[in-house]
């Protein structure tokens, strides 16, 4: 290889990727990044604007979703009271918003109690629909099955579930999710905030220590009108905590958008 198409190829490693150099350059530091980070990394990014993706190698792995599925309770709920299937009180509404802002628990749990059906399946047998067709309820934990806090998806799942909510949901209940996504608590202003304030980022995060080691999810969007849908998802696996995971998932995102905007 001639050094000026070695040069070519080391500024533009990843062509298949539909990307602009840049972005191939930053998806390349990333993954050297992470080869000395602790845990599997499961990432996911879409350009809107070209239809550009480029996803790792543990893009499709199944993850515990921890609390970024009540993103998906969220989109459900505002599609059935479209659909006229049932009717949001001010009190459900106060608890959507408690789960999209601090991402509250006993929000999403009475939420799921009410209106995931005598058998607990309505949520799940809709998810599919919104672009997780990888996700799948865990049994063996607690007494309800399934509930929202034993769920496992793919970071592929998260993009195409935050790509349904900017291209398929109308325009009030997108713009709903959008503003609620770019004003989370301090609890979740990490992930995909790390992009920068610039970037204009929105987030759902999700954050646990499940069977097998902590887990820390972080899904969105960046850049002027939502233009990327991001997904990262960092598994983990008992070797190392809440706070690595919280470290890693920031630095992917600070990685692929600082300056590009």
């Amino acid at each position: 290889m001639t050094s000026h198409v070695q040069a070519a190829h080391a500024a533009c490693p990843l062509p298949e990727s539909g990307f602009d150099c840049d972005f191939q350059g930053r998806f390349a530091a990333v993954e050297t990044y992470l080869a000395g980070r602790p845990g599997t990394v499961g990432i996911v990014v879409r350009d809107g604007a070209t239809g550009a993706l480029w996803s790792n190698g543990h893009a499709e792995d199944l993850t515990w979703t921890a609390s970024t599925i009540k993103l998906a309770m969220v989109v459900d709920l505002f599609v059935r009271e479209r659909e006229r299937k049932l009717r949001l009180s001010d009190a459900d509404r106060r608890a959507i918003d408690a789960m999209l802002h601090t991402s509250d628990d006993e929000s999403a749990t009475m939420l799921w109690s009410k209106f995931g059906g005598r058998d607990h399946l309505a949520f799940n047998n809709a998810f599919p629909a919104f672009g997780m067709t990888s996700l799948k309820p865990q049994p063996g934990f607690g007494k309800m099955f399934p509930y929202w806090g034993f769920q496992k998806c793919t970071a592929a799942d998260l993009e195409r579930l935050m790509r349904y909510v900017l291209t398929e949901l109308p325009a009030a209940e997108r713009s709903a999710i959008v503003d609620r996504m770019r004003g989370v608590g301090p609890n979740q202003q990490w992930g995909l905030w790390a992009a920068g304030t610039a970037a204009r980022p929105g987030v759902k995060a999700g954050w646990s220590d499940e069977e097998g080691g902590a887990v820390m999810n972080s899904v969105g969007f960046v850049g002027p009108e939502e233009r990327y849908t991001v997904a990262i998802m960092n598994n983990l696996a008992g070797r190392g905590g809440q706070e690595d995971g919280r470290t890693t998932v920031s630095e992917v995102a600070r990685m692929l958008f600082d300056g590009r905007f």
